[in-house]
């Protein structure tokens, strides 16, 4: 029996949110600018065998909930067939109720599946079933899922030792949406870990086809990659900051760092920090310099349970939300690179919804004109706070603190092709947050004032502020 719960009015309470999404927002292309879905599996067209491969193979925020549910982990990452596997799913979902990941599956499996079945025991046959036949007819491959979504461009997330063949690919091909990398630099600050740091090293050497026996080749065989991925169409930049920490360190300390480690020597602290603040700093200049964003994402205590982590590796869903302050550090990383007019733009986000106020606060202390309106932007709310409530506490705390009209918006940071369509949940609950505000008279209720900020948030600030090389789809931009 089908249902309506994902109907056309879902998540719209009122009829200015509903006229502000179905006239303004619906229609708008995606630049999905932070994700990370596989190029190869775009260039090679690929199509899911069943559903449960594209939701449960490698998402841990469905691991996390089938454990809260009192799965066997079996059943999750062990060794079970897809179909058992997608029955837990099921027998899970009635149990989070109202968790975005609810609402998420079902708008997936209403706009790819044209299926309003609610997930539950009763329903897993017939759902499994149904999904089995849409996937066969190969209407749902992964080109054909990001052309219905009406994808322009979308960024990858990648190792600075890639060869972005893919990438390169799918350039020369007649596929006409981007598919860009991101230069993810976490491997390179990673000179705590003295076999993995010289492994990338040694990865570096043989990609670059130069010696590194100082900083400074370090730094060349970096900007080489740099330079690699700026003419495969990367524009951004990301780095995962668990810890927020800065100190001041100049080329004569970093090199004799960089030598310790290279001669197998383990490091301080101290020392750690103090290389990882001069390399943030040196690549900062380097991103600049090719008006590259950088992403930081900020916040994550990983892998806490080391019972969990042993027997079933990292990133398997033992990630939590780091409480650490970062105000000070993170406005002295910043301010090295500002003092020298070489901060990039900046995208931040942190898992900490305590830390909203913060990053905003930091982001207009940062605002420059001289590289794009909204430089430093307060990014989407993300991993544990993308969902209604989450993606509301954002903008609210964008609209009362910084520029809500240069927002740049969302994106899926989602291994899972169907997650494109958080895209329209984003829109909706932006929708529905902005008719709030003008029924409450908190803004005007001006039809051009609407139009112009839902549509710029929705697609063309992102596609200015990265720069991007495409043209706007609508004349009437603005």
């Amino acid at each position: 029996m089908s249902n309506d719960y994902i109907n056309s009015n879902f998540l719209l309470a009122t009829p200015l949110a509903q006229h502000l999404y179905h006239r303004y927002a619906k229609e708008m292309p995606i630049i999905d600018y932070h994700n990370h879905l596989e190029a190869q599996q775009i260039w090679e067209d690929h199509c899911a065998q069943n559903i449960a491969e594209c939701w449960l193979h490698s998402d841990h925020y469905l691991w996390r909930a089938m454990r809260s549910n009192g799965v066997d982990e079996f059943y999750i990452t062990g060794d079970a067939s897809d179909r058992e596997k997608f029955d837990k799913w099921c027998d899970t979902a009635p149990y989070i109720l109202g968790n975005p990941l609810y609402q998420w599956s079902h708008l997936e499996l209403v706009r790819f599946f044209d299926c309003s079945l609610l997930l539950n025991p009763d329903n897993r046959n017939a759902i499994w079933t149904h999904c089995q036949t849409k996937l066969a007819s190969k209407q749902l491959s992964a080109r054909e899922v990001l052309k219905q979504c009406r994808v322009t461009t979308l960024c990858t997330t990648d190792s600075p030792l890639s060869d972005l063949k893919y990438h390169q690919l799918i350039a020369q091909s007649e596929f006409d949406i981007n598919v860009l990398p991101t230069f993810r630099a976490d491997e390179l600050f990673a000179i705590n870990n003295t076999q993995s740091f010289n492994a990338t090293l040694s990865n570096l050497e043989r990609l670059t086809s130069r010696s590194i026996t100082s900083f400074d080749d370090y730094l060349h065989a970096i900007e080489e990659r740099i330079d690699f991925f700026h003419h495969t169409g990367c524009r951004l930049s990301d780095l995962g900051l668990t810890l927020v920490e800065h100190a001041q360190c100049d080329d004569i300390q970093a090199e004799c760092i960089f030598n310790k480690t290279r001669n197998g020597q383990s490091l301080d602290s101290n020392e750690v920090v103090l290389f990882q603040s001069y390399l943030f700093n040196q690549l900062g200049k380097l991103y600049y310099a090719r008006d590259w964003a950088m992403q930081l994402h900020i916040g994550v205590l990983v892998n806490v349970n080391e019972r969990r982590k042993h027997a079933l590796g990292g990133g398997t869903g033992f990630s939590v939300i780091n409480d650490r302050c970062i105000a000070e550090n993170l406005v002295l990383l910043l301010s090295e690179l500002d003092a020298t007019r070489q901060l990039p733009k900046t995208v931040l986000y942190s898992v900490n919804p305590n830390h909203n106020a913060i990053l905003n606060c930091i982001a207009g202390a940062f605002q420059d004109s001289d590289t794009a309106a909204g430089k430093i932007q307060f990014g989407a709310a993300w991993w544990f706070n993308d969902h209604k409530d989450g993606m509301e506490t954002q903008l609210t705390t964008l609209k009362n603190i910084g520029a809500l009209g240069r927002f740049v918006g969302m994106l899926t940071d989602s291994r899972n092709i169907f997650s494109m369509s958080r895209h329209e949940y984003f829109r909706r609950v932006l929708c529905n947050q902005l008719a709030l505000w003008v029924e409450n008279g908190e803004l005007p209720h001006d039809e051009t004032l609407l139009k112009q900020t839902v549509e710029n948030i929705c697609y063309y600030n992102a596609l200015h502020y990265f720069n991007f090389e495409q043209s706007s789809p609508r004349e009437d931009a603005q």
